[in-house]
C-alpha cells in the first residue's frame, strides 16, 4: 500500500509541476470580473455588455487541458459596417485541447468553416471562408450571410478577409449569430502600417495586441490541432538565432485571367468569374497557389502556415502557426492556420469534463506576470489637445494601472488598461496647457512618460 500511495503522489507531483511550465496551460488569459463592451454604428461611444471577458477558468488532467470561455474580448466590438445585425454574445463554451499535440501523418484535415482554434483571450479563430461561393449557373455569389438563402458551387470560395473587410470591426473581427471571431491576425487595423479599412478613424484602435517588428511575437492561440499560435514575426532560423523577421507565408497569387483550374492540377473545373475590378485576384481562395520552394528559405512557412521551430515558451522546439502579414502588416493568406492542419486534429468545443482535473490559477504562481519597458509603450499624439492614447505594443497578460497626473502629482485621472487589451483613452479637452505625466504600473513596474497638453 505504501508503494502505491508513493507512486500515485509522484505522478501528481509529475502533473502539477508540467502544468507550471506547458504553455497549453498556462497562457490563457483568465479573468472573473472584468465585462465586455462594443459600439453601435454611429455612437463612438462604448457600450457594456456585461459579459466576462477573456477565460474564466483553465482546467488541466494529464492529457488535456479545458478552457471556459464566454469567448468576449476585453477590445470593444464592433460596429460592423456590413449591416450584420448581430453583437459578440456569451458562447458560455469549454474547448479541450490535448497537452501533447501530434503530427498528422495521414491524409491531411483540411480545416472548415466555424471554429478551427481558440486566441488565449477566448475568442474563435476562423480560417478564410465565409460560407460563400460563387454559383456558375446564376453568375452570382450566393450562401453564407447573402441574402436570400441559395446555395453556392462550393468551387471558387470567397476569401472572407477580401469579400467582408467593411464588415470587420477595428480590431478585425466579427460575429456569426454572435459567436464573436477573427479569420487573421487580431491587430487593429489603424496600426497597420498601410491602412486599409477607415473603422478605427471613429472607434478604439484596439485588439488582442499590437505588431512589434523588434521582439518575437506573442503566443495568441492555439488549434484545433493542439499546436500553439504566434502573431507576425519570429526567430529567422528554426534553432532560435538569425535574429527577428517578419514570418511569411508561402502561398502567391496566381497569374491568371480566367477561373477554370485549380493551381493542383490542368483538369478544368465549375467556372468561376473572369479575374476583374469586381473580383480580383485574391478574392477567392482558390486563387492562390503554394510555392512548394519557398520553404527551402528559413523565414518561409510549410502548406499549413507553420513550420517546427524554437520559441521564447518552447525553447526546445515545437511546430507552430504564425499569423502571417505582407510587408505592410496587412493579413496575408492563409491568415493564420490552413488550409490544412498540420497535426491531428482532436480539439474541440465539450458540454462537460468526463475526467479528473485540476484547477490552473495563474496569479499563484507568477508565470503570466508582464514586465513593462519605455520601448513598449506608445504615447500620442504629443502634444495633445483634445485628447491621448496609450498604447501597449504588446501581449497585456494582466491588468494594468495608467493614471494621468498634473505637473504638481495631482491625479488627473486613473484608467485601467485590461488584459487582453493594447489601448486607454484620456479625455484632455478640459485640460489646461502645460506638462503633464503619464504612469504605467504592472505589480512592482512602473514607467513615467511626459505630455505636453496644448490648447
Amino acid at each position: 500500500m505504501r508503494k502505491l500511495i508513493t507512486t500515485t503522489a509522484c505522478i501528481t507531483a509529475s502533473v502539477l509541476a508540467f502544468a507550471q511550465t506547458n504553455p497549453a496551460i498556462t497562457s490563457w488569459l483568465q479573468n472573473t470580473v472584468t465585462v465586455g463592451s462594443y459600439y453601435t454604428s454611429g455612437n463612438s461611444t462604448v457600450i457594456t455588455n456585461n459579459i466576462l471577458v477573456n477565460c474564466q477558468s483553465v482546467q488541466y488532467s494529464a492529457s488535456n487541458v479545458y478552457v471556459s470561455t464566454k469567448g468576449v474580448p476585453a477590445y470593444p466590438t464592433g460596429p460592423f459596417l456590413d449591416g450584420n445585425p448581430s453583437q459578440a454574445t456569451s458562447q458560455n463554451a469549454i474547448f479541450k485541447f490535448p497537452l501533447t499535440p501530434v503530427q498528422n501523418t495521414a491524409t491531411a484535415v483540411s480545416t472548415t468553416g466555424g471554429n478551427i482554434g481558440v486566441f488565449i483571450n477566448g475568442v474563435a479563430l476562423f480560417d478564410y471562408r465565409d460560407g460563400v461561393s460563387w454559383k456558375n449557373s446564376t453568375s452570382s455569389l450566393c450562401g453564407g450571410p447573402i441574402q436570400p438563402p441559395c446555395m453556392g458551387d462550393g468551387v471558387w470560395n470567397r476569401d472572407a478577409i477580401v469579400g467582408e473587410r467593411l464588415g470587420f470591426d477595428c480590431s478585425k473581427g466579427h460575429p456569426a449569430m454572435g459567436n464573436y471571431h477573427h479569420h487573421q491576425n487580431p491587430s487593429a487595423f489603424k496600426l497597420d502600417l498601410n491602412v486599409i479599412s477607415t473603422v478605427c478613424n471613429l472607434y478604439d484602435a484596439d485588439g488582442l495586441y499590437a505588431i512589434d517588428s523588434t521582439v518575437h511575437s506573442p503566443l495568441i492561440g492555439f488549434a484545433y490541432d493542439g499546436f500553439p499560435i504566434y502573431g507576425a514575426y519570429g526567430f529567422k532560423n528554426v534553432d532560435g538565432t538569425g535574429g527577428i523577421v517578419r514570418m511569411k507565408s508561402s502561398f502567391t497569387l496566381r497569374n491568371i485571367t480566367t477561373r477554370t483550374t485549380y493551381y493542383t492540377s490542368t483538369a478544368t473545373v465549375t467556372p468561376g468569374p473572369a479575374v476583374s475590378t469586381t473580383y480580383p485576384l485574391g478574392y477567392f481562395r482558390e486563387d492562390y497557389q503554394y510555392n512548394a520552394t519557398s520553404v527551402a528559405t528559413p523565414d518561409y512557412l510549410d502548406i499549413h502556415n507553420g513550420r517546427f521551430c524554437v520559441t521564447p515558451e518552447y525553447p526546445n522546439g515545437i511546430y507552430c502557426y504564425f499569423a502571417t502579414v505582407t510587408s505592410n502588416w496587412n493579413s496575408s493568406y492563409p491568415y493564420v492556420v490552413g488550409p490544412t492542419f498540420y497535426g491531428t486534429k482532436v480539439a474541440a468545443k465539450v458540454t462537460s469534463i468526463s475526467e479528473s482535473v485540476t484547477t490552473y490559477t495563474a496569479s499563484s504562481t507568477g508565470i503570466n506576470s508582464n514586465s513593462i519597458n519605455d520601448g513598449k509603450v506608445n504615447i500620442f499624439p504629443n502634444p495633445a489637445s483634445d485628447l491621448i492614447a496609450i498604447q501597449i505594443k504588446d501581449l497585456v497578460k494582466e491588468n494594468y494601472d495608467v493614471v494621468l497626473y498634473d505637473v504638481t502629482g495631482k491625479v488627473v485621472e486613473q484608467k485601467t488598461l485590461y488584459q487582453g487589451s493594447t489601448i486607454v483613452y484620456f479625455d484632455t479637452k478640459t485640460l489646461y496647457s502645460g506638462v503633464y505625466f503619464v504612469k504605467i504600473i504592472v505589480g512592482d513596474n512602473v514607467i513615467t512618460k511626459k505630455i505636453i497638453i496644448e490648447k
